[in-house]
This record gives C-alpha cells, sequence and structure tokens, in this order.
C-alpha cells in the first residue's frame, strides 16, 4: 500500500482532493492511500505514518524547498500540486502525477 499525504493550512479543500484521489485509486483497484492533513502536522505524520510522497497544498508552497530538502534524502518525493488541477479538485490527474513520481522515486 502506497501512501500518499497531502498537506496544505487549512485541509479543507485539501481534503475533497484527497478524496476524489482515492475515489480514483479504488475505481482502478490501486493500492494507494490518499489522506490530507494540516501542513502544521507535517513531521508528526511523517514521523507516524512514513508516506511514500508528500504533495502539498499551492498555498503552502512556500514551505516546499524546506520541506523537499528534509525528506527527499530520506526517499520522500516532495511536490506542490499543481495549481490549476487543485482548484479544479482535478483528482484523476493529481493521483496520476503522484503515482509518475513516486515510479521516478523508485527507479532512482
Amino acid at each position: 500500500m502506497k501512501r500518499v499525504y497531502l498537506f496544505c493550512s487549512a485541509g479543507m479543500s485539501t481534503s475533497l482532493v484527497a478524496s476524489r484521489m482515492q475515489a480514483v485509486a479504488d475505481d482502478h483497484n490501486l493500492p494507494i492511500e490518499v489522506k490530507a492533513f494540516s501542513d502544521s502536522k507535517l513531521d508528526i505524520i511523517v514521523e507516524q505514518y512514513h508516506p511514500d510522497i508528500i504533495l502539498l497544498g499551492p498555498q503552502v508552497k512556500y514551505k516546499f524547498n524546506a520541506t523537499r530538502d528534509k525528506y527527499e534524502p530520506q526517499g520522500i518525493p516532495v511536490e506542490v500540486m499543481n495549481l490549476d488541477d487543485y482548484g479544479n479538485v482535478n483528482g484523476e490527474r493529481i493521483l496520476k502525477r503522484a503515482i509518475q513520481l513516486l515510479k521516478q522515486n523508485k527507479q532512482g
């Protein structure tokens, strides 16, 4: 089971994106767990659950460099979700990108 965890400032819109992503994963029988959290809990969640990928909401993209520098050396890819896909709650496109990152990380 791959864990794709989303982090944003409040968690409301990101929860909607996460549920859409989870629905797409379930529809395709993909062994993926998608969950959304507040960015204030990022370190605690990563330590407890060890996600396979961290996706940041566009509203917390200012945390990208610090988050990437901290977690990519541990083998966890970090990316900011595409603003258009996020705004349109396009769970399928965001999930496809997450899977792409997971595959790249596996090869690297």
